[in-house]
């Protein structure tokens, strides 16, 4: 049954704003996207008001959800301040001492962190991240969980890469999530991995252009409105950087630990300082780094080649002081089984490179055997 946007609005026309209007007339809404079913728009309001839309914009949510033929919601609520709303800075009393007030415990109900919560089922949740873009993180993620799945775990992949998921391809998944009847998605089974990605919601050229609030509302609910099941590892394919879909994770979900995946170069190490440094500031473990593109390894002669330099992770690791996971080399297969949508640890678990991701797996695995024993 096809979903059209006049049926959204109409039902969202029966959701009243805290001050008794209809959604609809409250100039609130951004263009509300229907495609196959799926069905994504904004909130946007005062940040001053955002408490009291909340309750609207869940209403809203259960309207469009109730809509036949809906598959997919999601509805983010994107609070701004107004100009010159914002409160004064409180100033630091005489001699230089701050105001009570600004000193907080790091998890008082103030905290941001404070807002963290297990996911039920799932023993450890840990982010697969880099501090830029191009360096494989999402080759990587995908191989490391199946590496830990073939180490006897329950594992699934989170593609949280909001702006450029890449788990469709790389997995060659096509099909839509299902919803269960509690209207939570079903993950896509593949490889023995419980999978989800927002490119499973969206078209493969749609170009995600989301503030940061829709990008934190829509990892939020990828982490919360999935029936993940039973789980020894969830494995989040974190985007690049250290932005709005980092802090979402780490305030919303008690992470484990994070995995920085880098290349030897020296730019890609610069970011990958970065990313190691923002999961600290929020308590997070960095479970280690793993050296990605480390050499290339001529498929015909096997003559190893330091194309981006070698070792940089390595000893990044040893000057920080956290754990080097291990090297992955720049080879063919890894890039031919990737593009195609059959992930070279599954592909060839006989070979050289499954062995590595392997080895790399055992050691986060040997990290986190506390928190799955404790499951």
């Amino acid at each position: 049954m096809s979903v059209t946007q006049q049926q959204v609005l109409e039902a969202l026309a029966k959701v009243a704003s805290p001050r008794g209007v209809a959604l609809t007339n409250a100039n609130v809404l951004s263009p509300v996207s229907v495609t196959d079913g799926k069905v994504f728009f904004s909130i946007n309001v005062d940040a001053a008001e955002a408490r009291a839309w909340e309750s609207v914009r869940a209403q809203a949510e259960a309207a469009v959800r109730a809509i036949p033929g809906v598959t997919a919601a999601m509805i983010a609520l994107t609070a701004e301040r107004k100009p010159g709303s914002t409160p004064p800075p409180q100033r630091p009393a005489p001699g230089g001492v701050a105001p009570v007030a600004s000193h907080r415990p790091p998890h008082s109900p103030a905290s941001p962190m404070a807002k963290q919560a297990e996911i039920p089922g799932i023993a450890a949740v840990i982010a697969v991240a880099s501090g830029k873009g191009g360096v494989g993180k999402s080759t990587t993620a995908l191989n490391l969980a199946l590496g830990l799945r073939d180490l006897g775990l329950r594992v699934g992949l989170l593609d949280a890469d909001i702006y450029g998921p890449s788990v469709p391809r790389l997995t060659g998944i096509s099909v839509k999530p299902q919803l269960d009847d509690n209207r939570k998605m079903i993950p896509v089974q593949r490889f023995g991995l419980a999978i989800m990605s927002i490119g499973f919601l969206v078209e493969e050229d749609t170009a995600m252009i989301w503030r940061g609030p829709m990008v934190m509302s829509a990892i939020t609910q990828m982490l919360r409105d999935v029936a993940w099941g039973t789980l020894d590892i969830l494995v989040v394919d974190m985007p690049p950087g250290t932005g709005d879909a980092q802090l979402t994770l780490a305030q919303n979900v008690p992470l484990k630990g994070a995995v920085i995946i880098s290349t030897p170069q020296d730019l890609s190490l610069i970011d990958a300082r970065r990313g190691l440094a923002m999961f600290k500031k929020v308590n997070v473990p960095v479970l280690g780094i793993v050296e990605n593109m480390s050499y290339f390894q001529c498929p015909h002669c096997g003559t190893k080649s330091d194309i981006f330099g070698h070792g940089g992770a390595r000893h990044e690791a040893e000057r920080l002081g956290v754990p080097f996971l291990g090297e992955i080399p720049l080879h063919m297969s890894i890039r031919t089984t990737s593009d195609s949508g059959t992930p070279v640890v599954d592909s060839e678990p006989d070979g050289p490179h499954a062995a590595i991701y392997r080895a790399i797996g055992a050691k986060v695995r040997d990290q986190l055997q506390g928190a799955i024993a404790a499951a």
